[in-house]
């Protein structure tokens, strides 16, 4: 995967709302602690790339125990944003099914490059490379103050 963000986020304004917090937990069915997507600031008309937020707040369930002293955002729960993303993408589309679960099934050529850490804004960028109305596989990134700190192919169907 490249080194070089999926698309200018520069060109985007990063304080508009595609999808907001509470139509993310309509489309997407993750609550609590296991929402990951604060929502979309923007979504392109083809449904080909999209930029998404997550802020890393101090009192999340993970802080005092991934790193005691030092918290770091764990991987997983990075890629675990990115899929959410993904999902709501995917559903997004006007010929896809809303009713139908949308599950991750693979996560394939992962590179994380730099740390998260609580008070950082966690933009996600998804890059559409295939299409159907039951699977999907997407490019994904994570990016902090500017830097590229984890990037991932992301597989996602209808289960």
């Amino acid at each position: 995967m490249a080194a070089q963000p999926l698309f200018d986020i520069s060109k985007i304004d990063l304080n508009q709302v595609d999808v907001s917090a509470e139509e993310v937990g309509q489309i997407n069915p993750q609550a609590g602690d296991m929402r990951h997507l604060d929502h979309v600031i923007w979504l392109a008309d083809d449904f080909k790339y999209s930029l998404g937020v997550k802020h890393v707040k101090h009192d999340e369930f993970w802080v005092p125990f991934h790193i005691p002293g030092r918290p770091l955002l764990p991987g997983v729960l990075m890629i675990e944003a990115a899929a959410q993303l993904c999902s709501i993408v995917h559903r997004s589309r006007p010929e896809v099914d809303k009713n139908q679960f949308v599950g991750f099934t693979r996560c394939d050529e992962v590179a994380f490059r730099g740390q998260v850490v609580p008070g950082d804004t966690f933009y996600l960028l998804v890059e559409e490379i295939s299409h159907k109305p039951k699977r999907f596989i997407s490019a994904t990134q994570g990016i902090v103050n500017g830097s590229i700190v984890f990037e991932a192919k992301i597989t996602g169907m209808v289960l």
